[in-house]
């Protein structure tokens, strides 16, 4: 009877532990949602590299919530730590009332000690590093005016920040919802552990969706403000003379004004720079392609599976979830527009040969590179023979870094 009675126990614990009484219905809710987004990160390929991983976190924390927990140190008695196989010598004490208490620490979750990479903003910036690696700035320095469209491409961002703030959101809360619309997902995720980490989970979807999400919002944005006259300006494109010294400089002055302008940008565009001033020094291959690939990649599997950990079911279903969803795709038009909308500014005082096609200036934000190939397939879509893949690129590039230091900015008007 006592091995039955044994057994019948130990099934009931089972059955207690199990996720059948833990979970409740939001718990269900937020496992439906990361089904969902496996299957867009898998068969649809949108934005796979972080959406997968973050899909998958969002999945571990609400199948097992304590898989976040953070430690905690348990109070015992010397009986209580006899009765529970503790051992007492090696543990602090602590005297209450006249009692001896042991203190016997426990660890937390794994994704807990993961996260504090996140929390701690190490991730982001280090990310940054292996984008820095990866981008060839040549485009942007031999076309320079391109840094004008991509400043420009960021108004969204402090659009958004007011309206936000005119809708109840704290300053703080405002600007990270802001950022979103820069489509730059470490920055999003930077700004936002600084100024609003309980917000961290639904900003971290918004700012990937979007990005994923370039191909299909960015295009009808562009035909409502710009006319087909307008869409087909043709531009020439004479790639300049750019020299090994000039590459090499750049990083370190883009580093410098950056610092100066706004020096709580600097965390993570010296990090960008810094990849790249490893990537075109010339004397760190090695380290460079290091950087570009296997150092990247596993901080991109540790950052997206640390961020989904604060996708718990308390913290994301709920309506602000939405409003900051909505928020954040208002943030990514008017990013959109205000590229378009200052190129065509721009072309008010230019000569007919040196015209812009407004269109590259939508590829301001900082989607890199998804946003400048889309502006050049609705080049070649309205003219076959009409590419500006090295304009469209160029602009995304300087999106790439003004959304970085508009980042700051909201840091800096924040704090």
């Amino acid at each position: 009877m006592e091995i039955l009675q044994g057994f019948v126990d130990a099934v009931v614990g089972i059955f207690e532990d199990s996720g059948l009484l833990t979970l409740n219905w939001q718990n269900y809710v937020m496992i439906g949602i990361s089904i969902v987004l496996l299957y867009l990160a898998i068969k649809k390929q949108y934005e796979p590299l972080l959406l997968l991983p973050i899909a998958f976190g969002m999945l571990l924390v609400n199948l097992y919530p304590s898989i976040m927990a953070p430690p905690t140190t348990q109070l015992l008695t010397e009986a209580q730590c006899t009765a529970q196989n503790v051992a007492v010598s090696g543990h602090a004490k602590t005297v209450i009332d006249g009692v001896t208490y042991i203190e016997n620490p426990t660890y937390g979750g794994l994704l807990y000690y993961l996260y504090q990479g996140v929390k701690l903003g190490i991730y982001p910036p280090l990310i940054f590093l292996g984008i820095g690696c990866m981008t060839d700035f040549g485009p942007l320095i031999s076309n320079p005016k391109s840094l004008i469209l991509g400043a420009a491409a960021q108004i969204g961002i402090f659009l958004t920040f007011t309206g936000a703030i005119f809708l109840g959101f704290t300053e703080a809360e405002a600007g990270a919802i802001g950022i979103i619309g820069g489509a730059d997902g470490p920055t999003a995720i930077y700004v936002t552990t600084k100024l609003a980490p309980h917000l961290l989970g639904s900003i971290a979807i918004a700012a990937y969706s979007y990005m994923a999400l370039v191909p299909i919002v960015q295009p009808p944005v562009i035909k409502a403000v710009t006319t087909k006259k307008e869409r087909l300006i043709r531009m020439k494109y004479t790639a300049g003379d750019v020299t090994k010294t000039t590459k090499i400089l750049f990083p370190i002055v883009v580093t410098i004004i950056a610092g100066i302008v706004a020096p709580k940008s600097v965390a993570l565009v010296g990090f960008l720079m810094f990849g790249n001033l490893i990537r075109e020094c010339g004397v760190l291959n090695n380290l460079s392609e290091t950087a570009q690939n296997s150092f990247a990649n596993i901080l991109t599997i540790l950052l997206g599976i640390t961020v989904a950990s604060q996708m718990y079911y308390e913290d994301f279903v709920k309506p602000q979830t939405l409003l900051i969803l909505g928020l954040g795709l208002v943030a990514f038009i008017f990013d959109t527009i205000g590229g378009v909308v200052f190129a065509k500014f721009l072309n008010l005082f230019l000569p007919k040969e040196k015209k812009i096609n407004p269109m590259i200036g939508a590829a301001g934000i900082s989607a890199f590179p998804m946003s400048g190939r889309v502006v050049n397939q609705m080049g070649l879509k309205e003219d076959n023979q009409n590419f500006l893949l090295m304009q469209s690129i160029s602009v995304n590039v300087s999106g790439q870094v003004a959304s970085v230091i508009a980042g700051g900015l909201i840091l800096t008007l924040v704090s």
